[in-house]
């Protein structure tokens, strides 16, 4: 096996093949502002008409889970923790399960675009503009950081420039977003899921070719004691276990699958409720490649690594900047190759920023703007939300500037959802600002005899501490309380958790305390038995005699009534009602 020598630098190839990624993605904007017509009506910018179907849909849901802070962030997870990470496979099994039975035939069948119309239509409007205010802050939070952090780390080892990328990511995102809605967010995430399968899987090749083959990464990780595939110790501190990943990451992961607008956009555009299971489903597929590449890549860093941490020789000043040291490591031979893996990353954030932007346009119209303004026609509707692209777009890159300045990382029935939200933000902001002790997170161990004296890194970049993190210094500098020792000290996978339990158990105890059982509920807010009967229909499709039907399924699938083309296009009377009953 090959012995770690002085890193590469970026050459001409692995700015063309970044550029290039951007350009493709910015072309196929510009496609589906004119194709088919253009963007007509807000129906076809926000929800691609209604028309997508499956596998596009699957892929793009598997593209947006997946952002730079996952392609950076997953490896160094598996290198510093451990394989137990995999544990993940059966969490996304479960969520893709929850929201495919679960939530998306309730939100199907309403005909919903924003998923805080469920809100109002269960509860009321103040509680719809309360979820959807939340979820406009959250998202530009979020989006702001996901455009900053992979910039800071990969401008610190590939000397990329730092505000030059982060610009480049928000223009170009922002600009297919608005000129080609939601199907250009869709199929430029079916381009760049595949980027990032090619990026992933050159590092894997080619580490396994210098370590010797792929046996003598995992009997490396094995040695090194990163095969921990089991643990099942119940105590919620720690970082990773199997109750962790698989209760808590289940609650995590069904947030964003199940309720989360940039997610349920996406499925509820399919033209039948089979095509949008269905997309979940294969979707399922998508998310365990990902993973798998993911741990993959974090076992070929150890096995590289085993005996010379970068990160403890000061070599990398944080754990998400280890990938981007391991490619210009092992691919500096590769013109291009190093800028496919940095394309790989930015398709990540280019994926995830332009879900969010779409879905911050959907829910700005759909729940602040056309209630107040009804009298819209649909072409000022499609402007505005075109409108709306622009400028969430400038806003979450204005948010990326913020972040550069901020300390702490933000994570994170009406009293109920206040009371889980508060619950998730103390808890969240006080572990970033007192992180739990290496004895809560168990990380394993990591050796510095292997290194070259003369091997110091220092030649190629000036380490700059993370601005979200805590030196270890000032964590042993302050008197411990057991406030930080146990409630700041839960496992991150808690969060989501401890919020949700929160939000349920104060939102029942209000409800039960004001009458809320005497309310009548019509059943078309709930899950019934008819809508998990209905996925059998597939099997009745072969008895169907040919004739006239008003509510035809395609694809063994059932069309949303809410949008049936029998109503919208029928010229007997007969026909709109029969629609209309359906």
């Amino acid at each position: 096996m090959g012995a770690p020598r002085d890193i590469g630098t970026f050459v001409v190839w692995d700015y063309v093949v970044f550029a290039g990624m951007l350009l493709i993605s910015a072309v196929i904007g510009i496609y589906y502002a004119f194709a088919g017509g253009g963007q007509q009506t807000s129906k076809d910018f926000l929800m691609g008409g209604r028309r997508m179907t499956a596998v596009p849909v699957a892929l793009s849901l598997t593209a947006s889970f997946m952002s730079a802070v996952t392609v950076l962030g997953t490896p160094s997870e598996v290198y510093r923790f451990g394989a137990i990470f995999s544990i993940f496979a059966i969490t996304y099994f479960l969520v893709v399960v929850l929201s495919a039975e679960v939530f998306l035939p309730v939100f199907y069948k309403l005909g919903i675009t924003s998923t805080y119309e469920y809100l109002e239509l269960r509860f009321n409007k103040c509680v719809r503009l309360c979820g959807t205010i939340l979820f406009i802050v959250q998202t530009i939070l979020y989006t702001g950081i996901v455009i900053y952090a992979p910039a800071l780390a990969l401008n610190q080892v590939t000397g990329f420039d730092l505000w030059g990328v982060v610009v480049a990511t928000g223009v170009v995102c922002t600009f297919y977003c608005t000129m080609g809605g939601l199907k250009a967010v869709i199929w430029t995430d079916v381009f760049q899921v595949g980027i990032m399968v090619a990026g992933f899987t050159s590092v894997i090749i080619k580490a396994a070719l210098i370590q010797g083959g792929i046996s003598t990464i995992i009997n490396d990780a094995s040695n090194g004691g990163r095969l921990n595939f089991w643990n099942f110790n119940p105590n919620p501190l720690q970082r990773h276990t199997f109750w962790t990943i698989i209760i808590g990451g289940t609650f995590t992961w069904t947030s964003i699958y199940g309720v989360n607008q940039s997610q349920v956009q996406r499925y509820i555009s399919c033209k039948s409720r089979f095509q949008a299971k269905l997309s979940l489903y294969i979707n399922l597929l998508g998310l365990w490649v990902i993973l798998v590449c993911s741990v993959l890549c974090g076992l070929a860093l150890y096995s590289r690594y085993h005996d010379c941490d970068p990160w403890t020789a000061k070599k990398v000043s944080a754990p998400d900047q280890l990938m981007p040291y391991l490619v210009l490591d092992i691919l500096q031979d590769y013109p291009g190759l190093p800028g496919l893996f940095v394309a790989c990353a930015y398709s990540g954030t280019l994926s995830t920023v332009s879900s969010s932007i779409n879905a911050l346009a959907a829910v700005t119209m759909e729940d602040l703007v056309k209630p107040r303004f009804p009298s819209l026609s649909e072409k000022s509707l499609s402007w505005l939300s075109q409108g709306m692209s622009v400028l969430f777009g400038a806003l979450c890159i204005g948010m990326a500037a913020l972040a550069s300045l901020m300390g702490a990382l933000l994570q994170g029935a009406l009293g109920g959802l206040l009371a889980g939200f508060a619950i998730s933000l103390w808890v969240g902001i006080g572990a970033q600002l007192y992180p739990p002790l290496p004895e809560r997170m168990m990380p394993l161990r990591l050796e510095t005899h292997g290194c070259n004296s003369t091997y110091n890194g220092t030649n190629w970049m000036t380490t700059t501490e993370m601005p979200f993190s805590t030196s270890a210094s000032q964590v042993h500098n302050i008197e411990r309380t057991p406030l930080m020792d146990n409630w700041y000290s839960l496992s991150y996978l808690y969060f989501s958790t401890v919020g949700t339990l929160v939000t349920l158990f104060v939102g029942m105890l209000i409800s039960l305390s004001t009458g809320g059982r005497k309310q009548n509920i019509d059943c078309r807010f709930l899950l019934t038995k008819e809508d998990f009967l209905s996925n059998f229909d597939i099997f009745k499709k072969k008895k169907q005699v040919l004739g006239y039907k008003s509510h035809p399924v395609e694809d063994g699938g059932t069309d949303n009534p809410a949008f049936n083309h029998i109503e919208l296009n029928g010229t007997d009377q007969s026909s709109k009602i029969s629609g209309t009953r359906l």
